[in-house]
């Protein structure tokens, strides 16, 4: 039984309704009955639309839900894909020849490397690997091509510490890439001893008497490198600097191959060169050995002082080669070229025919190894070039 007092409300709203249904023009009876009853059922409505609301948002959220898992699904998908054909072409690589840019002229040390490697390479990959010299501007026009070069492992670099340690800090103005972030170490190839060379013609047989004479002819000195920024250039200017003398310097783009014509000839006076490209000259006495740059000294040339000896401890770098490809070159693929090469350098016929060009096999531990190494020397390098105020425009 509905209560008196509520029965009594009701009618008194119906009849504040109806009298407001009949201001707005609403016939009083019939209007106030519906809002009437709009108003009896008015909870039950916004329960239904609430439910309707909770429904659809479920259903919004399964949705959603539905196309998250499928997003995760496929990008999973696309993953094991890529990964299976990176490991297809891993498997079928090589199957056309590849390219080996070499930065210098034939006829120096790393043309040398990049020779007998690709004979190697060919026959334990079954493919042609075909060198590319590409000299001039210090290195940088093979750098950068094989920087911007497709990264599916046919077209590799030799390079050596001038081009991959050193270039990024002297060209930092003008070279359109960074070797320690847009090339990948393979392996390091090889190490070389340097020396101090002179020209047969020119009186000093030491380091340290070329420093006596440059001091008593001022202005005479020159001095030979592989082009600006190379650490034959970089090497001298740390001697210049701690002898405190100066020499004019003369730079070669073709590197070993132009520069040792002109230092037999008389054309400069003396450079830092590696010994794998002057061995020969210096036992026909083409070439006059001032220094090693080896802490100890060479066998093959046991009269010949080191620099420490000299009083010039530190200055003098011993060269590397080795191999680089893109940065972006599938991972499988890079390590197919590093065992390939593994297996190249750690024989023993390959050993012995290296070293007697002067040349010691160091391979690296894994490719992120030499890729690690090849960064930190870039760093070092980059003090160098900033303490000696070098930049090239």
């Amino acid at each position: 039984m509905v209560p008196v007092c509520e029965i009594a409300h009701k009618r008194c709203r119906a009849r504040e309704i109806g009298a407001r249904s009949a201001c707005f023009g609403r016939p009083s009876g019939i209007g106030a009955m519906r809002d009437l009853r709009r108003m009896m059922n008015g909870s039950h409505s916004v329960a239904r639309k609430n439910m309707d609301r909770f429904a659809s948002v479920r259903r919004h959220w399964a949705f959603d839900l539905s196309r998250s898992a499928l997003r995760i699904v496929l990008a999973a998908t696309a993953t094991v894909l890529s990964l299976a054909a990176f490991a297809q072409s891993a498997d079928s690589y090589p199957n056309r020849p590849v390219k080996l840019l070499v930065p210098y002229a034939p006829g120096g040390a790393t043309d040398i490397i990049a020779r007998h490697l690709s004979i190697k390479l060919q026959e334990a990959l079954g493919q042609p690997f075909v060198v590319d010299n590409r000299a001039g501007a210090s290195g940088n026009i093979a750098l950068e091509a094989a920087a911007k070069a497709a990264p599916d492992g046919y077209t590799l670099l030799v390079g050596n510490v001038s081009t991959n340690a050193i270039n990024e800090s002297t060209f930092a103005a003008v070279l359109q890439t960074r070797p320690s972030r847009d090339l990948v170490g393979i392996s390091k190839l090889v190490e070389i001893p340097h020396v101090v060379v002179a020209a047969p013609s020119f009186p000093p047989n030491s380091v340290a008497e070329m420093i006596e004479w440059a001091k008593r002819n001022p202005g005479k000195l020159n001095y030979a490198s592989a082009g600006l920024g190379t650490y034959p250039h970089l090497d001298m200017l740390r001697l210049l600097k701690a002898a405190d003398i100066e020499a004019t310097h003369i730079p070669y783009k073709g590197g070993a191959a132009q520069m040792l014509p002109a230092l037999m000839s008389g054309e400069v006076q003396v450079s830092f060169i590696n010994l794998a490209s002057t061995g020969e000259q210096i036992k026909a006495g083409r070439l006059k050995a001032l220094a090693t740059t080896m802490p100890t000294r060479l066998a093959e040339l046991p009269n010949v002082p080191t620099m420490a000896e000299q009083g010039f401890p530190g200055i003098g770098t011993n060269a590397w080669q080795g191999l680089f490809a893109p940065a972006a070159t599938p991972k499988p693929i890079v390590d197919k070229l590093y065992s390939a090469v593994a297996g190249v350098l750690s024989r023993p016929e390959m050993k012995e025919m290296l070293a007697r060009q002067l040349m010691t096999v160091t391979l690296s531990g894994s490719s992120q190894e030499f890729t690690e190494q090849v960064r930190a020397e870039t760093q070092a390098w980059s003090e160098v070039v900033r303490d000696n105020k070098i930049r090239i425009d």
